[in-house]
């Protein structure tokens, strides 16, 4: 997400999983090891996290960093880099652009560390990616959506800024524009007012989708924005009511987006709550209420449970034992995590240490391509991914169930 930036992975599963985007209360770091394989005369290289790993977004982050614990315990248990044992080494971010900073600094001093798997919000990355990419850490992100940190600020111009940083989602310019093709030929909506919180990702998302549904002869009526401090928006419901919209279109993460949604119904604006990969959690049922019921979110992917990898995914992950579901972006992770260490298994096969391998690793990284848990993995020339598929999940019988899953074209 563009808090990050935020198109779909997981669905029914993935939303029994959990998920969403950051924002975090305070939370000390978390240095794990990764079991297995190795032994004491094995060279150590550390894949580290950086996540909310406490707050409104924990949910997200916890499912994250279980994803790549779990990628690095099968690497050890397969001996998948002979000579060497990976260890994870996971951050809190607390979904604050300056706290993920620091986590990067201190990732980028530890002489072990060669890849990064986050950040969850765009915003967050926007200030990670120069500390990783200055010691040649690569960053392979699950959830950001911004579409400026693989193409820079100018679109018209694309430029990667950093060739440290990929990712295993797609981008704000996909799903905004898929969002509103949904809502405007298949919902048959026409009318839709938008919010967003000001932030990388939410404004990002409610730019894109304007953007397509104006082209497709849709009408915004009304255009309005929120704190994210705030938890009361009788104002924006009273400026949006009278223009008499079909639909709702919300760019940000849940801890909003499920207040807004049942405050909005309680004033008689009975209509749907549309918003990206932000607010596809059960958190955002709980926290909009009775009233969610028909309201729509895209995530990118398809839904988890619905392919033979996601399900082995799944089924390892609750064998594992973790307590927190692998929520949104845990297939993400776990994808990102194995591409890290695919390029691994070709830097570090004759490195005498991380440091020497670092550089390789970002080559070797843009050269992969597997079969994942959330299809295929593999980059293009900025770092963002090959697969373009979504899926719009709507509200029903207290869930998240999938209604439409298809690649963007």
């Amino acid at each position: 997400m563009s808090k990050r930036s935020v198109a779909s992975v997981g669905a029914t599963v993935l939303a029994a999983s959990l998920m969403l985007s950051a924002c975090g209360s305070r939370g000390g770091s978390d240095t794990t090891s990764g079991s297995g394989g190795g032994n004491s005369s094995s060279k150590v290289a550390k894949i580290g996290v950086i996540a909310p790993l406490s707050g409104d977004l924990a949910a997200l982050g916890l499912g994250i960093k279980n994803s790549v614990d779990l990628a690095i315990k099968q690497a050890n248990d397969a001996n998948a880099i002979p000579g060497w044992k990976l260890e994870l080494a996971a951050e809190d971010d607390q979904a604050t652009a300056d706290v993920g900073k620091n986590a990067a600094t201190k990732l980028a001093g530890d002489k072990d560390v060669i890849g990064v798997v986050g950040t969850l919000n765009s915003s967050v990355a926007l200030q990670v990616q120069p500390v990783l990419a200055s010691a040649n850490i690569v960053q392979v992100s699950p959830a950001n959506t911004g579409v400026s940190l693989t193409k820079g600020d100018d679109a018209a111009n694309p430029k990667r800024p950093f060739p440290t940083y990929f990712r295993t989602c797609t981008t704000d310019a996909v799903q905004g524009p898929f969002a509103a093709r949904y809502l405007f030929e298949k919902a048959g909506i026409k009318e839709v007012a938008t919010v967003h919180d000001k932030k990388a990702y939410g404004q990002g998302l409610v730019a894109a989708f304007t953007e397509e549904f104006k082209k497709l002869g849709g009408t915004i009526v009304a255009a309005e924005t929120i704190n994210p401090d705030e938890d009361k928006y009788d104002a924006v419901v009273s400026a949006i009511k009278p223009k008499g919209p079909k639909a709702l279109y919300y760019g940000g993460e849940y801890p909003n987006a499920g207040p807004l949604s049942q405050q909005m119904k309680a004033q008689g604006l009975s209509i749907p709550l549309m918003g990206g990969d932000g607010i596809f959690d059960g958190k955002y049922i709980e926290l909009a209420g009775k009233t969610s019921e028909g309201d729509l979110a895209t995530s990118v992917g398809a839904p988890t449970d619905s392919t033979e990898s996601g399900k082995k995914f799944l089924e390892q992950y609750k064998s594992a034992g973790y307590s927190d579901p692998s929520a949104a972006y845990g297939g993400y992770a776990y994808d990102a995590a194995n591409a890290i260490i695919n390029a691994l298994k070709v830097s570090l096969k004759d490195a005498g240490s991380v440091a020497d391998a670092r550089a390789n690793t970002v080559t070797d990284l843009g050269k992969v391509s597997f079969d994942g848990v959330t299809g295929k993995v593999a980059f293009d020339e900025f770092g963002d991914t090959t697969t373009k598929v979504l899926t719009v999940y709507k509200v029903s019988g207290g869930a998240w169930v999938a209604e439409d899953t298809s690649e963007f074209k």
